[in-house]
């Protein structure tokens, strides 16, 4: 089946014009960092790549992805919350349900989370960060089966409109021909732009997403040949394929990288290093040099083992110097300016702990926060564009599996913790010990008589992330605790009145024996 409008292989060469400039910047910053995450053009996996003088681009890549990583998909706790609003809970599940909402909420929200460890996201999470970092851009493809796969900006094309709503995606990806369905290679096979072809080994396989309206079409190309059963459509709150910016720019269709900004550093550091690196190579060579007219022979100074008692003149003989160490000295100083000033930016822990005997763990801790917090903007975007629909893709699925119930649309409001603890539930649980603490002067009996125990106790809970189910009783056993507690004491009482019933009654029955013959006579 050929498109009668233009192929989605043309409208690919179209848009690489526009993408040409954000690519050349994310190869320098790629060769200042990890060469590896953005190779130049034409070069493949197993081509050989320029090491850098330096390291501290690399490990700084790596620490801040690292951090990235741990800060939007925490292990042990959930990376977002589930909100209802108040009227739509009383229309849901009542006025008094707010306890028990936060604990269902909260269990959901656990569940999402447990979905994102055995979908193994976070490892290609990982790679999206760092090619994010380095590169400003990254495409990720969550399909029905399987986890996460990473795309980078050399095989994708993005368009924008002017507010920075996703208009169109095209993927270009290298296939094998023996891959492709039957009656695509008997279409090939005929087709003359695959006959030209010199290695038909391989294929590119095209695959566009599109807006028209409030949906995506989505479908799949090869030479032309649209792909069977590869076309669908998705709500544009469900597309499963995200086209991620690291640093938003307003009017343009990529992101800007975060090396970018601090690519001069990069540059003057990774000059420095290979003018001391190799000044000190050639400062360490050792060269003897003999006066031609003095007495001491070349040959007596070469063949002459070590111990060695020659005869001549030790002004004859001279070591060779550079005469550079005051010039590498600046170098080095300035060398170490420019490290602390990446280690500031890419929140390495030597820059956060100050150079001296003790330094307190507060200290640490406050510095840490600081320089987190000032990674804000990073937030807010990630969290709009990779958060927010990875929670909506979860939800989505966890539906359609039957592991949570179906709300009514725009009732469930998924809401993004990123940041420190302070945010999220972390402020709920803050909220509600302060509120216990204003409650204590009043007294325990106050807070007995005013306080709904167990709602605060699943606000609480849920706060925490901790899942209640089975760890606080529930109603039933409470009343079934009462109830066998209430048998027990009416048990225990019937069998002191027993006892002390007994003695009475015979010394009454001895009594009344002892006053019948008196009566008779």
């Amino acid at each position: 089946m050929m498109m009668n409008e233009q192929s989605v292989a043309s409208a690919y060469e179209n848009m690489e014009a526009d993408r040409d400039v954000f690519l050349t910047r994310a190869r320098a910053a790629a060769e200042l960092t990890i060469p590896t995450l953005m190779p130049r053009d034409g070069h493949t996996s197993s081509t050989q790549y320029d090491t850098p003088y330096q390291a501290v681009g690399a490990r700084g890549v790596n620490n801040l992805a690292s951090k990235l990583l741990m800060t939007l998909l925490p292990p042990n706790s959930p990376f977002f919350r589930l909100t209802i609003d108040d009227f739509d809970l009383v229309e849901l599940a009542g006025a008094d349900a707010r306890g028990k909402a936060e604990d269902a909420l909260a269990r959901i929200e656990r569940s999402a989370s447990q979905m994102v460890e055995a979908k193994a996201i976070r490892v290609p999470a990982f790679e999206m960060l760092k090619q994010l970092i380095v590169s400003g851009n990254a495409l990720i493809h969550m399909p029905k089966d399987g986890g996460m796969k990473i795309f980078r900006l050399d095989s994708y094309c993005v368009k924008r409109d002017t507010m920075g709503n996703l208009l169109k995606i095209v993927v270009k990806e290298s296939v094998a021909f023996e891959a492709l369905p039957e009656n695509v290679k008997a279409n090939l096979e005929e087709n003359e732009e695959y006959i030209k072809q010199q290695d038909k080994r391989e294929c590119d396989l095209y695959t566009c997403i599109k807006r028209e309206g409030k949906k995506f079409k989505i479908h799949q190309e090869v030479h032309g040949e649209v792909i069977p059963k590869s076309e669908g459509s998705y709500p544009e709150d469900k597309l499963p394929w995200l086209a991620l910016r690291f640093i938003a720019i307003d009017g343009n269709d990529y992101g800007r990288s975060f090396v970018e900004e601090i690519i001069g550093d990069l540059k003057s550091l990774e000059a420095l290093t290979r003018a001391i690196v190799e000044g000190s190579a050639a400062s360490a060579k050792l060269i003897f040099m003999v006066r031609p007219n003095g007495t001491t022979k070349v040959r007596s100074i070469a063949d002459s083992p070590n111990g060695a008692i020659i005869s001549g003149d030790a002004n004859d003989v001279s070591t060779l110097q550079a005469n550079k160490f005051n010039d590498f000295r600046v170098a080095q100083e300035t060398m170490a300016t420019i490290t602390e000033r990446l280690s500031f930016s890419f929140l390495l822990n030597s820059s956060v702990q100050r150079n001296a005997e003790r330094v307190t763990a507060e200290e640490v801790r406050y510095m840490a926060q600081e320089l987190e917090t000032a990674l804000g903007g990073i937030y807010s975007v990630l969290s709009q564009e990779f958060q927010l629909p990875l929670v909506n893709l979860l939800l989505n699925r966890m539906t359609k599996e039957g592991k949570m119930p179906k709300f009514p649309k725009d009732t469930l409001k998924p809401q993004i913790v990123t940041g420190l603890e302070a945010l999220g539930r972390g402020q709920d649980l803050n909220k509600l010990s302060a509120f216990l603490q204003y409650l204590a002067p009043l007294g325990a009996e106050v807070i007995q008589n005013n306080l709904n125990i167990d709602d605060y106790l699943d606000r609480l809970g849920a706060s925490l992330g901790i899942d209640t189910q089975g760890l606080i009783k529930s109603p039933e056993q409470k009343q079934q605790e009462q109830e066998a507690t209430q048998a027990a004491m009416q048990q225990q009482q019937m069998m002191q009145m027993a006892e002390k019933g007994v003695p009475a009654m015979a010394k009454g029955m001895a009594e009344g024996m002892q006053q019948q013959p008196e009566g008779e006579e």
